[in-house]
């Protein structure tokens, strides 16, 4: 003899159930309940049909979120890709430059702030804005030539 449940409809209950949670929950994270009235207009979303602005929804929840990483593991910034290609590239130093003491850190004219790594002290003439070389070294270090200098520091970038 079958076991029968005491409410046969109970089953069919629940996934109708599970099925409307799923649908609500696709619907509350959609772009007019994540955007103010205002962003969602200013965007032109508000000219959609509601199957345009569903399947606008759908697109972004199928494609996920990115993020991106702004620190690497022991918690230096990151400003590039490992992957992508280094290249040199030229500048000027903001302000007054009168050689280098170790350590120093410059910031350049296109918003850049670069640290000297390490003690070398190249002999250099005072100069105001010089311009600058920063090219790729090995084991992902970069070096910096000043004009004026016999030689260039290793540095990293700061900013």
């Amino acid at each position: 003899m079958p076991i029968r449940p005491r409410h046969p409809r109970l089953p069919l209950l629940l996934a109708l159930s599970l099925a409307c949670l799923s649908a609500q929950a696709q619907q509350a994270d959609g772009l007019q309940q994540r955007m103010s009235a205002t962003e969602f207009k200013a965007a032109g979303l508000d000219k959609l049909s509601a199957q345009e602005l569903q399947n606008l929804d759908d697109w972004l929840r199928q494609h996920g979120k990115t993020t991106t990483k702004m620190v690497d593991t022991s918690g230096q910034p990151v400003f590039y890709e490992p992957k992508q290609k280094r290249s040199k590239f030229n500048a000027r130093l903001v302000g007054h430059f009168s050689g280098w003491h170790g350590h120093d850190e410059f910031t350049l004219d296109n918003g850049q702030s670069w640290k000297q790594t390490g003690s070398d002290a190249p002999v250099c003439m005072s100069a105001d804005n010089p311009a600058v070389k920063i090219k790729p070294s090995l084991f992902d270090s970069w070096l910096m030539y000043v004009d004026g200098c016999n030689g260039s520091v290793h540095v990293r970038r700061t900013r």
